[in-house]
């Protein structure tokens, strides 16, 4: 069975490498560790499919070390003792460079066995994560080693490896393999960056072109049925789902109806239906919030609307919800003051509840003076009275300052006329 074209035409050579310019460029920095023939500690970083394997399969192939090579999802303790007991051997009197992929998939336990060895130096690591290596790796990892970050490949930089992807297959195959013009630039800019990606729908294109007796032609209509939904890069368990879902709340809260919509459409398409209902119903009250309160009376029924008429037509309630919090006032007063009473009451900030504001019980003997003492608001003007509400210990504590939005100042300037202050 052939080996995926990914992995028949993967880079040897760094000049072969599509994108990465920032790290990988004349005179940046990765560049200039591998040409100066001494090799760190190295963690890559960044999604799948964008250079990572190909990078530290370049590095460790031009070292003159002895090279192991690991995976993070099926290597074991046993794997990683195999390679320590090498250090003593003839194999690995010039050290051992152990190239790990997916290191997020090793636990603490494993990730400490290397560390005694990559401190001293005679085990050189070169891993790679899909994930943000500063919740995955290992601190004292992490702290022998030099992070990369490795970002999606711009479409200019996938065409290159399309276009040559196609140049391949045209010399391993018999028959005359035809691709209209629009077929490359249509692969790049569907793959979501992810150069794995576009190299897969090229072979995949030829194996559904339109054959002739003069041979396999590939359209660009069939580039886009195979193609259509290959931009969306999303792992409800990895960085790119959070990463999504955080841009989202963070656009309707920075009022860009325009972005909001973008991030809601990408958890759509993705079929996350439940983060985007969570994450709006979020934001309704913690961005929104008193500035405009009837918003979450509104976004609830958005909500229950999107729910029980699901997906696709799910996407009317939530884009009219969405473009309502991106274009209401703001207020995170409510917020504010919640986080503050509840850093109070952690800190063990608390007493106990005031007596007239106690249940009503029964007073014994020991109680000189009987009685609850409250009084009801509704007993006196303005629905008000002065009485004390929080436990002694917090009895000046002010955890709320009404924002400056027209709404919550008409009820500041409400109560201070009934207050009197």
């Amino acid at each position: 069975m052939a080996a995926p074209l990914a992995d028949r035409i993967r880079p040897s050579d760094l000049d072969e490498v599509v994108g990465q310019l920032h790290i990988l460029g004349e005179g940046k920095a990765l560049r200039r560790i591998m040409e100066s023939g001494h090799i760190p500690n190295l963690i890559f970083y960044g999604p799948s499919g964008v250079g990572k394997t190909t990078v530290a399969r370049i590095i460790a192939e031009r070292a003159n070390m002895r090279l192991h090579k690991l995976n993070g999802t099926t290597a074991s303790t046993a794997d990683i003792k195999a390679v320590v007991e090498e250090l003593d051997t003839f194999a690995g009197m010039n050290g051992i460079l152990l190239y790990l992929d997916e290191i997020q998939y090793f636990n603490k336990r494993q990730q400490q066995t290397l560390l005694e060895y990559i401190e001293n130096g005679r085990i050189t690591l070169i891993a790679s994560t899909t994930e943000n290596p500063y919740f995955y790796v290992y601190n004292a990892i992490l702290s022998r080693s030099t992070v990369f970050e490795f970002k999606s490949v711009e479409p200019e930089e996938i065409e290159k490896a399309v276009r040559r992807g196609f140049d391949v297959l045209r010399q391993e195959r018999e028959d005359v393999l035809e691709v209209e013009e629009a077929v490359y630039g249509h692969i790049a800019r569907a793959c979501g960056g992810d150069v794995r990606k576009a190299l897969n729908a090229v072979e995949l294109c030829v194996l559904a072109g339109e054959r002739s007796e003069a041979g396999i032609t590939v359209t660009a209509d069939v580039a886009r049925q195979l193609a259509q939904r290959s931009a969306m890069r999303y792992d409800r368990e990895g960085d790119e789902h959070y990463d999504i879902i955080s841009a989202y709340q963070k656009s309707m809260r920075g009022s860009d109806a325009n972005a909001a919509l973008h991030y809601l459409a990408r958890l759509l398409e993705a079929g996350d239906l439940p983060s985007a209902c969570r994450r709006l119903m979020v934001c309704a009250c913690e961005d929104v919030g008193l500035a405009y309160p009837q918003i979450i009376p509104i976004v609830k029924a958005a909500v229950d609307i999107a729910l029980q008429v699901g997906l696709p037509e799910a996407r009317l309630p939530l884009a009219d919800a969405v473009i309502m919090v991106c274009q209401a006032p703001k207020s995170n007063a409510a917020h504010d003051a919640i986080i503050a009473a509840m850093a109070d009451v952690q800190a063990g900030k608390a007493g106990p509840v005031p007596r007239q504001l106690q249940n009503k019980h029964y007073d014994g003997d020991e109680v000189e003076n009987k009685g609850q003492f409250y009084k009801y608001p509704h007993s006196f003007p303005g629905h008000w009275v002065e009485q004390q509400y929080l436990p002694d210990a917090l009895k000046d504590a002010v955890y709320y300052t009404p924002g400056d939005n027209k709404t919550e100042q008409a009820f500041a300037a409400y109560w201070k006329d009934v207050k009197g202050k």
